[in-house]
């Protein structure tokens, strides 16, 4: 209902009144002259009170249109936010989680920037790529390396790895940043992360043979700590989030010695993880930049895996270390040693 027809009774009253003025019908004019009085008041009234709901009805129209706008600008700016989303995800494919999480929450600037920090440094490469895979077809090709790829990169992941690059079948990352757990907790964690890789790469070397492979990949894997230049290279325009320096080299050259299915670490990086890992001295390799030749070693694997297969004894607990490595000692020879240990005990 308009307020016109909210108003139409009272503009009859109002008329009826006025009628009953003019026609004169009030003996005593003081009655008549208040009666005039009152009606004009109320005559004023009634198109001050017409005016407002006028208005009131105007500007509820107007509010009307704008909340039928507001909604669709909401429902436009909900599409955008779905699109951006989706937009999000697929660009997240291209980006390491932890750099991808660091851009968007703010917590890393998109800019051309880099410092200086200690990293564990991971590389890994299928041997004789182009001789394994000479006889398959492309397609064969593609989805081989996929599959190679997207398990090593979960296992990558599940570490807490900041995945750097793909180089062809080569596979790039690094602990420390932009996420760190501490130099020594980082290190530990890549080469957990390289065990666990092999591991995995045992398996579907098995499964890719039972499918006719006739040489399923084979890789070789370097790790080495210490510092590096980390952050944004290249134009204003395009560019990779990445590390340089000596050590990145290094651990590319270490990554070429080690052998076949097996992993090298640098000097610096066994000292971490030694207390964890089992490794062996490996001859000393001479390296292009390097004026020294460069110490590394074999990793045989992680101490608690040894001593579920039996392979070591090895007991911790406050003051008290023992490792015993059956493989590098019969078990005549070490409860000798044993034995003499518990005889000065004994003194």
């Amino acid at each position: 209902m308009s307020s016109d027809d909210l108003f139409a009774g009272e503009e009859r009253v109002i008329a009826a009144a006025q009628a009953l003025i003019d026609d004169g019908r009030f003996a005593d004019r003081a009655d008549a002259k208040l009666y005039a009085e009152l009606l004009k008041d109320y005559q004023k009234l009634f198109r001050t009170t017409r005016r407002l709901l006028r208005l009131s009805d105007r500007n509820e129209q107007q509010l009307n249109a704008m909340t039928a706008e507001q909604r669709k600008a909401n429902e436009i700016i909900a599409q955008k936010n779905k699109e951006l989303e989706a937009l999000s995800k697929k660009l997240s494919k291209y980006l390491s989680p932890q750099i991808y999480h660091s851009i968007f929450t703010g917590a890393q600037n998109v800019e051309i920037a880099s410092s200086r920090k200690k990293l564990t440094i991971f590389f890994s490469d299928v041997v004789n790529f182009t001789e394994t895979t000479d006889k398959l077809e492309s397609e064969d090709l593609t989805q081989l390396l996929n599959r190679y790829l997207t398990e090593m990169s979960n296992i990558a992941l599940a570490h807490g790895a900041t995945i750097d690059k793909y180089i062809g079948d080569a596979i790039m990352v690094f602990f420390g940043d932009p996420e760190s757990r501490g130099v020594k907790e980082d290190a530990r964690a890549c080469v957990r992360m390289a065990i666990a890789m092999l591991k995995r790469l045992r398996e579907l070397q098995s499964e890719w043979q039972e499918l006719g492979a006739e040489k399923p990949f084979k890789v070789r894997i370097g790790i080495n700590t210490g510092y590096v230049t980390v952050g944004n290279f290249g134009s204003q325009d395009r560019m990779d989030y990445t590390i340089i320096g000596s050590t990145v080299n290094l651990t590319a050259r270490l990554q070429s010695h080690a052998d076949i299915d097996g992993i090298l670490l640098g000097h610096e990086t066994y000292s971490l993880v030694k207390d964890e890992v089992a490794a062996e001295e490996h001859a000393p390799i001479k390296v292009k930049g390097f004026a020294e030749p460069i110490r590394c070693y074999k990793v045989l694997g992680l101490y608690d895996d040894l001593a579920n297969e039996g392979a070591v004894i090895r007991e911790e607990t406050d003051g008290f270390k023992l490792l015993l490595d059956l493989n590098k000692r019969d078990r005549a020879e070490a409860i000798k040693a044993l034995e003499s240990i518990i005889a000065r005990l004994k003194e």
